[in-house]
């Protein structure tokens, strides 16, 4: 049974750091590229950054340059995204995504999906 846990989100004062992790069981996550998506409320979900399955190549919305960085661990199976200077607009679920076939940018409906990790930015 595939299984992603987001876990390390939280609420946090604008200008601040958080990293998520994206724990992943019942899969071998390096035949997987990896993305994160988020969704605020009344918003749909959208991609945030997404990296292969070898971390040779990553992905980002502009959104987030500069700011956000994805990495991956294949030895533990876990991904992370290490968010820096955040902003009230960041405030969402965030959810990792597990891509069997894509580059993990997209919401391929093959992808297998985390349960999300609320993050709360204050102003």
């Amino acid at each position: 049974q595939v299984q992603l846990v987001e876990s390390g989100g939280g609420l946090v004062q604008a200008g601040g750091s958080l990293r998520l992790s994206c724990a992943a069981s019942g899969l071998t996550l390096s035949n997987y590229a990896m993305g994160w998506f988020r969704q605020a409320p009344g918003k749909e979900r959208e991609f945030v950054m997404a990296i292969t399955r070898n971390a040779d190549r990553t992905y980002y919305a502009d959104s987030v340059k500069g700011r956000f960085t994805i990495s991956r661990d294949n030895t533990k199976n876990t991904v992370y995204l290490q968010m820096n200077n955040l902003k009230p607009e960041d405030t969402a679920a965030y959810y990792c995504a597990a891509d069997p076939t894509g580059y993990g940018n997209r919401q391929n409906a093959d992808a297998h999906w985390g349960q999300g990790a609320q993050v709360t930015v204050s102003s």
